[in-house]
C-alpha cells in the first residue's frame, strides 16, 4: 500500500517556520513604522542596524567578538525558553521561569563567592534550586490543585527579593553589585576550552554555549523518543486518563515542574558563571530573561530545536539596539521591536490554524471541481 506524501504546507515543522517568519517581519515592520513617526531620517538606518547587530563593524575580529557577546546571552535564553517549553509540552504553563532562573542565580553565585566552590558546584547548585522552585509548584499543582500560574507568578516575587538578601552579603562594598569571580574565586569561571579564541578572544565564550544546545537535543529526545516523555504529555493532557492508564500522575506533575526549573536555573548559572553580568542586590524587577523565554518557546514553534534559533534572534535583535544612532533614537527601541514580536508569538498557533483552515478550504474547493468534472464526463458517456 502507497502511502500519500503530506502537502508541504501541512508539515507542522514547515507551519511553524513559516508562522514565526510571519511575526518576524509584522513585528520589524510596525517598529519601522514607529521609527518614521520619531525621525523618518534615520528610520531606514536604523532599522537595518538593529537587523545587523555586530555585522556593523567593518573588521571582522570585531564582528567575532560582539557576536560571541551575543553568543553569551543567547545560552541563557535557550535554556529558559526550554524550561517554558518542557512544561508547555507536558500541559503546564511554566511563567515561573523567570523565578528559577533567579533561585539559579543566586545559588550558583553564593555558591561560588561565600564557599569558593568550583564551577560544576556552581552549576549544579543552581539547577538545584531552579527544581526545587519548580518543584514547590508542582507540588501545590498535585495536591492542592492550585494553578501554577498564580504559584509561579508569587514565587517569581518571593524568589527574586530572597536572592537580594542572601546575595547582599556578597556585594562589593561601594556598590551594589555583587564581587566578580575573577578577583574572588576564578574556578567558578565557566572553562572556555578554546572557544573564546574563536571569537577573537572574548573571554566571556564559554562552554555554556554547547551545553545549552545539547540541553535542547536531550530535551527533544526525552520528550519524543523516551518512555518517560510520553507519560509526562500524557499527563499534561489528561491526568485522569493517566491515572486510568496506570500512570502517577502527581508525581509526572511534580517531575515536569521540577525538570523546567532546572533547566532555567541552569540557565542563570550560564550566564553568571561567565563573569558577563554581575547581580544587583537592589534590583526590584524580575530579570526579563525568564519572560523572554516564553516568547523563544513560542517563536521556535515550540520545537527544542527550533527554540535554538528564535532565541539566537531575540537575542540578535535585542543586542543591535545598542548600535542605533541615540541622538536619534532611544536604544530601547530595539526592546520595543522584540516586544513586538514577543506579542505576536502568541498569534503562531493561530496563524497555524488559519493556515490550515485555508488548506482545507481550498481542499474542499478542489474536490467539488473534481467531483462536478467527473460527474459531466459520466453524464457525456
Amino acid at each position: 500500500m502507497k502511502h500519500e506524501k503530506t502537502p508541504l504546507l501541512r508539515n507542522g515543522a514547515v507551519q511553524s517556520l513559516l508562522a514565526s517568519l510571519l511575526c518576524i517581519l509584522i513585528g520589524l515592520a510596525v517598529g519601522y513604522v514607529v521609527l518614521l513617526a520619531i525621525n523618518p531620517a534615520g528610520a531606514g538606518e536604523a532599522i537595518a542596524t538593529i537587523v545587523k547587530n555586530f555585522m556593523t563593524y567593518s573588521k571582522k575580529s570585531a564582528q567575532l567578538k560582539y557576536l560571541g557577546s551575543t553568543l553569551v546571552k543567547t545560552a541563557p535564553l535557550l535554556m529558559c525558553s526550554l524550561s517554558v517549553l518542557f512544561a508547555y509540552k507536558a500541559g503546564l504553563f511554566n511563567i515561573g521561569a523567570a523565578g528559577q532562573y533567579v533561585v539559579g542565580a543566586g545559588a550558583s553565585l553564593y555558591c561560588a563567592l561565600a564557599w569558593g566552590m568550583p564551577w560544576y558546584v556552581c552549576l549544579l547548585a543552581a539547577a538545584a534550586a531552579g527544581a526545587l522552585l519548580g518543584a514547590a509548584s508542582g507540588l501545590l499543582k498535585a495536591y492542592c490543585n492550585v494553578n501554577e500560574v498564580i504559584s509561579c507568578i508569587m514565587l517569581n516575587w518571593i524568589s527574586l527579593y530572597l536572592v537580594n538578601l542572601v546575595l547582599s552579603r556578597v556585594k562589593e562594598a561601594a556598590s551594589p553589585y555583587t564581587m566578580t569571580l575573577d578577583g574572588t574565586n576564578p574556578g567558578a569561571l565557566l572553562p572556555s576550552l578554546g572557544l573564546g579564541a574563536l571569537f577573537n578572544g572574548n573571554k566571556y565564550v564559554t562552554i555554556a554555549i554547547p551545553l545549552s544546545v545539547l540541553a535542547a537535543v536531550l530535551i527533544w529526545v526525552l520528550l519524543e523518543k523516551t518512555k518517560l516523555g510520553y507519560e509526562l504529555k500524557a499527563t499534561g493532557c489528561n491526568k485522569f486518563a493517566a491515572r486510568y492508564c496506570g500512570m502517577k500522575e502527581k508525581k509526572n506533575l511534580i517531575l515536569t515542574m521540577a525538570i523546567a526549573g532546572g533547566l532555567a536555573g541552569t540557565g542563570a548559572a550560564m550566564l553568571f558563571l561567565t563573569g558577563f553580568e554581575q547581580w544587583q542586590c537592589t534590583q526590584s524587577s524580575v530579570p526579563a530573561m525568564g519572560f523572554n523565554g516564553i516568547a523563544a518557546a513560542f517563536l521556535g514553534g515550540l520545537s527544542p530545536l527550533g527554540t535554538i534559533l528564535s532565541s539566537y534572534f531575540i537575542q540578535h535583535i535585542t543586542n543591535g539596539g545598542a548600535y542605533v544612532d541615540k541622538t536619534m533614537y532611544s536604544a530601547q527601541i530595539s526592546d520595543f521591536i522584540s516586544a513586538l514580536i514577543i506579542y505576536l508569538c502568541g498569534f503562531v498557533l493561530f496563524f497555524r490554524s488559519e493556515l490550515n483552515r485555508r488548506l482545507d478550504h481550498r481542499e474542499e474547493k478542489q474536490a467539488a471541481r473534481e467531483r462536478a468534472a467527473s460527474e459531466k464526463g459520466g453524464e457525456a458517456k
